[in-house]
């Protein structure tokens, strides 16, 4: 496996204004894996050490904010070496232990020259929490599924990301290369980006085995809702997270209170949302008013689509069958286009800083899927599952904010083009959008755009 996000924390050892590293990213996501991997390609060695594992190494931090105390401790009960510069400090499982995360603050006052990397399930919700919190004192980072592109790599098809990756001018991508990037997505789309899943076919071709990982993924998820501190939320937690396939599978994907239960009002389950939020197990994108800055001005904060962390996740909470990947464009179409719409928020939102949103307006009704923020521009984003790919929303868009539009992009099945200023990216080609949005913005003549 190569995961992209090791080059991100090769500049975290490196800098200057290096602090304790906190890894986010739900369960089974590879944080472990990567952190240890991490360790043993840049350092001299690394001491790990797991609080689930070894709750009484809790005790260190609760007697001390020493931090030389409490590395000495560490090193005598587990018989690890802890060099400054050398080592990577590997603290993992750290939700349940706000004393370790409280210590982050005396690592990077007191001893800059240690190299610490925390990491933990459901740490997004311990970290929502108000407490002592090191504010400042630590750097983030976030762990998301494996791409696309990543799933290509672990497959062995480094050609294709080669080749991909080389792409500098907008120009039609030779059968040779769009067939097997299309078929190759189709069963992304059934592993999804969790590691133990994608190594399950990539490594093993056992589709069975990659159905229970995931099965398991899933069931490990509805037990940690157990876990909220309010034991009456869990039912509330469960009957959202299962009823998003049918959200998703609505003509207008707005979330609705409504499909969860019958008769379910906002405020009844409000806060089981915000903990699915929390431990980063799913997107919230608003609905946006207009196309102007700062984005979230524009929020309308009564209406949202709700989005899985992982489309293969969704895959398997939908019970759709891996078979479907051999039936043409079915997995691209399936439930109105969800699988589609949920791989490309997955990569938009590792690619662009500010979470997208979306656009619409009724009577008549419009509906443009994704608005994203690209430096000081927002571009509208429409996503076909087909090659059919008419977009009248994209063009009722143009001609309500033609000021605020440089270009226009749909992603589908179709080849890459520029058409004027729409730009049609192949939903193989997801993870370049920020590229391939510079590339056509410099390839744009200077003549006045037409539709």
């Amino acid at each position: 496996m190569e995961r992209v996000i090791i080059s991100k924390l090769v500049e975290w050892k490196n800098s200057p204004y290096r602090k304790p590293l906190i890894l986010k990213g739900v369960r089974q996501v590879g944080k472990t894996w990567l952190m240890k991997e991490f360790g043993k390609r840049y350092y001299e060695n690394t001491a790990y050490f797991n609080f689930d594992e070894n709750e009484e190494y809790k005790q260190f931090f609760e007697t001390t904010k020493d931090v030389k105390r409490i590395l000495q401790n560490l090193m005598l009960a587990s018989n690890q070496k802890i060099e400054p510069e050398n080592t990577l400090i590997i603290f993992d499982e750290v939700q349940g232990c706000p004393n370790v995360l409280n210590t982050m603050k005396y690592f990077c006052e007191n001893a800059p020259e240690y190299h610490v990397v925390c990491a933990g399930s459901l740490l997004g919700i311990a970290l929502a929490k108000p407490s002592s919190f090191p504010v400042g004192k630590v750097n983030f980072m976030q762990v998301n599924p494996m791409t696309f592109t990543e799933f290509l790599l672990a497959n062995g098809d480094e050609n294709l990301v080669n080749y991909m990756e080389s792409i500098d001018t907008i120009e039609t991508i030779p059968d040779a290369f769009f067939n097997p990037l299309y078929e190759k997505l189709k069963m992304y789309y059934v592993t999804g980006g969790m590691p133990e899943s994608v190594l399950m076919w990539t490594q093993e071709r056992d589709v069975s085995a990659m159905q229970t990982v995931l099965s398991e993924i899933l069931d490990a998820y509805e037990r940690d809702f157990g876990k909220h501190p309010n034991v009456s939320e869990f039912p509330k937690i469960s009957a959202i997270w299962k009823s998003l396939p049918s959200q998703l599978a609505r003509e207008n994907k707005k979330f609705i209170y409504k499909v969860v239960k019958e008769g379910a009002r906002a405020r009844e389950y409000e806060d089981a949302l915000q903990w699915l939020l929390d431990a980063g197990l799913v997107y919230k994108v608003y609905r946006s008013s207009a196309p102007h800055l700062p984005i979230a001005a524009y929020d309308d904060i009564s209406a949202f689509k709700i989005y899985l962390v992982d489309v293969g996740l969704l895959r398997r909470l939908a019970l759709l069958d891996p078979t479907a990947f051999k039936e043409g464009n079915r997995l691209f179409t399936e439930f109105k286009g969800a699988l589609t719409e949920n791989y490309v928020l997955q990569t938009l939102t590792s690619q662009f800083e500010v979470l997208p949103r979306y656009w619409s307006q009724n009577n008549p009704p419009y509906e443009v899927d994704f608005l994203i923020q690209r430096a000081n521009d927002i571009f509208p984003i429409e996503v076909k599952s087909e090659t059919n790919t008419t977009s009248k929303s994209l063009k009722k868009y143009k001609e309500l904010f033609s000021n605020e539009v440089k270009l226009r992009i749909r992603f589908s099945l179709d080849n890459l083009k520029l058409d004027n200023d729409v730009l049609n990216i192949p939903l193989f080609m997801a993870d370049h959008t920020d590229r391939l949005i510079g590339v056509a913005l410099n390839q744009q003549s200077i003549k006045p755009q037409n539709d």
